[in-house]
């Protein structure tokens, strides 16, 4: 298996600062989501990563089943670019049979994985269509099997959603998945949150090239919305003094008949539970996490506002004043 250290990465182009610094490690057997706005660096990240580029600055370590190596064997990963590249004037089948001769795979092992691949993209009637033919969301289907026809260690897919309708984006989640369970590592940039809190071990969010949380899904929630807050709803919805009279709650969000109430810090959810419960009949209460759409949001929205008197005073020093 696969495994990718990253250690204090730099990357530039021209006055441009791509990448800031950054380290993470990509587990063996795991899937690393790189998230971030368009610009954030993820794509500058992956080209280095997939040794396409050096950073300036930093070390990018591989270890394949322990052992470091100085670049990846081609036969041992994939790489999927935002900008595809496949030929327009060939059939699927021309496509993926070059593709596989590319891999080191005999024409006998062409023909059995597209056996497999073909029908599980729902494509084996357009194997003879050119590319050029099929719509966006079939055309990043071949995309997708020609990373997936040599069976890598390592896949790394920038924007494997796009240009996939909702039913197919969900086929794809099952592929990635299954892929992750057989051992496959896999490092992705995605736009879709939802699919990316289902699929991803761990993840990064980037903006303007520099970190803004790092980890799990918990615990990126935990770094960027560190509030606990509690959904309550009830027979007879109380007075809301007598809510903010509770020695658990720290805050009160009261919409239409739901009450959102923030816990105080030393304080268990029994204890919560238990004063609301003397306020009123409770319907429902249950524990309130936010999307990782909405942090997402919030978080480069927050950094953005932090770096903005950072570039001013940036622009000021260039200009010698």
């Amino acid at each position: 298996m696969i495994e990718i250290v990253v250690d204090a990465v730099q990357k530039s182009y021209s006055t441009v600062q791509a990448v800031r610094g950054l380290s993470f490690r990509v587990s063996p057997g795991k899937v690393f989501a790189l998230l971030g706005p368009n610009g954030a660096g993820k794509s500058s990240l992956i080209r280095m990563l997939v040794g396409l580029t050096k950073p300036d600055a930093g070390s990018i370590t591989v270890r394949i089943d322990g052992e470091i190596v100085d670049s990846l064997p081609e036969t041992s990963f994939a790489y999927l670019p935002e900008d595809r590249g496949l030929y327009p004037d060939k059939s699927v089948v021309e496509n993926l049979t070059y593709i596989g001769k590319l891999r080191g795979l005999s024409r006998q092992q062409i023909s059995e994985e597209l056996a497999h691949w073909l029908p599980r993209f729902d494509l084996q009637d357009k194997a003879k269509d050119n590319l050029s033919k099929l719509s966006k969301g079939n055309q990043q289907k071949v995309q997708l099997i020609s990373c997936l026809i040599h069976h890598p260690q390592l896949l790394v897919l920038d924007e494997p959603f796009s240009g996939l309708d909702p039913v197919n984006q969900e086929h794809v989640l099952t592929i990635l998945n299954e892929l992750r369970q057989s051992g496959t590592t896999i490092l992705l940039s995605a736009h879709q949150m939802a699919l990316i809190e289902r699929l991803a071990d761990e993840m990064l969010l980037l903006n303007k090239g520099q970190e803004v949380a790092l980890g799990n899904l918990n615990e990126v929630i935990e770094q960027l919305s560190p509030r606990k807050l509690y959904g309550v709803s009830f027979v007879e919805l109380p007075e809301r003094e007598k809510i903010e009279a509770c020695g658990a709650v720290q805050n009160v969000e009261i919409n239409d008949k739901q009450v959102l109430v923030e816990i105080r810090d030393g304080c268990t959810v029994n204890q919560l539970l238990s004063e609301l419960m003397a306020v009123g009949q409770l319907i429902d209460f249950g524990h309130q996490r936010p999307s990782l759409h909405d942090l997402y949001l919030a978080a480069v929205q927050t950094h953005n506002a932090s770096q903005a008197p950072q570039v001013v005073q940036t622009q000021i020093a260039d200009l010698g004043v």
